[in-house]
Parts: structure tokens; sequence; C-alpha cells
């Protein structure tokens, strides 16, 4: 098992996409571990898939002024907010 420090890991976030074996996060100054992270076996890993599964209703949105569109979300966000109506 590798060791590493919260700064070290937070200088290079890479080190956690080329992770072969488990490794444990601890604090230098307080001398405490942190958390230990494992790799992800990837013939188990489906979370991408389960996630783009729940987004599949919206693969027929068609949007041709993204202006207007992020205009309209804005607008619909504050009437659920606010309450607002047309």
């Amino acid at each position: 098992m590798q060791t590493i420090g919260i700064g070290e890991l937070q200088k290079n976030m890479g080190i956690l996409t080329h992770l072969t074996e488990a490794l444990t996060i601890i604090d230098k100054r307080k001398n405490k571990s942190v958390a230990v992270v494992y790799p992800i076996v990837e013939e188990n890993c489906r979370t991408v898939d389960e996630i783009a599964g729940s987004l599949s209703r919206y693969t027929n949105i068609k949007i041709d002024d993204l202006d207007k569109a992020k205009e309209e979300a804005m607008m619909e966000a504050m009437k659920e907010k606010y309450g607002f109506t047309d």
C-alpha cells in the first residue's frame, strides 16, 4: 500500500488516474491517516453507463440558439424558485 500526503495529492491529482494499488492519504501535520483510496476494477465499473441511462430521456433535445436556451432555462429556474408565473 502506497502512502501520500494531502499536499502532494493536491499538487498532482493525476496520481489518482494511474492508481494500481491501494493508496493511503495522510495528514503529515497531525501524522494521521485521512483516507484509503482503492483503484476501480474496470469490469465491475458501470457508474458512467448508469448515469447515462438515467439521462437518456433528454437525448431528443435540439438547441438551435444556445443563448436563447440559456435564457429560457434561467427564467424557468427563477419561476420555480420564486413562484413567478407568465
